[in-house]
């Protein structure tokens, strides 16, 4: 199990993206396409300093066999931080889950699920953490 501890780093630097994310917000607003809002937020990750991959893609591992771009992140922030963007009416269960998937599989500590398609971005994000 990890402790909060171990999340510290992690933890900060989603305070860090989440203010930059919410500039993103307050500046585009909603209503616009996932990609739009995944290339501001790029854009201002990179002003801020932070190293970043987007579209970052990452192995899969089935029967043994490793299949090189099995998934795709949207953000890796300081290759600790996934970032999964979303620009949908709400997000879902399986939104969710594809996050966990995300960190799990690339076996990070925590993710965010940030949904840009609200009127404050505050209510649309949600952290997940890997627990295991």
């Amino acid at each position: 199990m990890i402790d909060s501890y171990d999340l510290a780093y992690e933890n900060d630097l989603a305070t860090k993206v989440i203010g930059i994310a919410m500039d993103v917000h307050t500046q585009l607003g909603p209503g616009l396409l996932e990609n739009a809002y995944k290339q501001a937020l790029a854009f201002k990750l990179k002003s801020e300093g932070l190293f970043i991959e987007v579209e970052k893609k990452m192995p899969l591992i089935i029967d043994g066999i490793k299949l090189e771009n099995g998934y795709c992140i949207d953000i890796l922030v300081e290759r600790k931080l996934v970032l999964e963007l979303k620009a949908v009416e709400r997000t879902t269960d399986t939104h969710f889950a594809q996050t966990l998937n995300y960190v799990k599989l690339g076996k990070f500590k925590l993710g965010l699920l940030i949904n840009f398609n609200v009127p404050r971005l505050k209510l649309g994000i949600k952290r997940v953490i890997n627990t295991k």
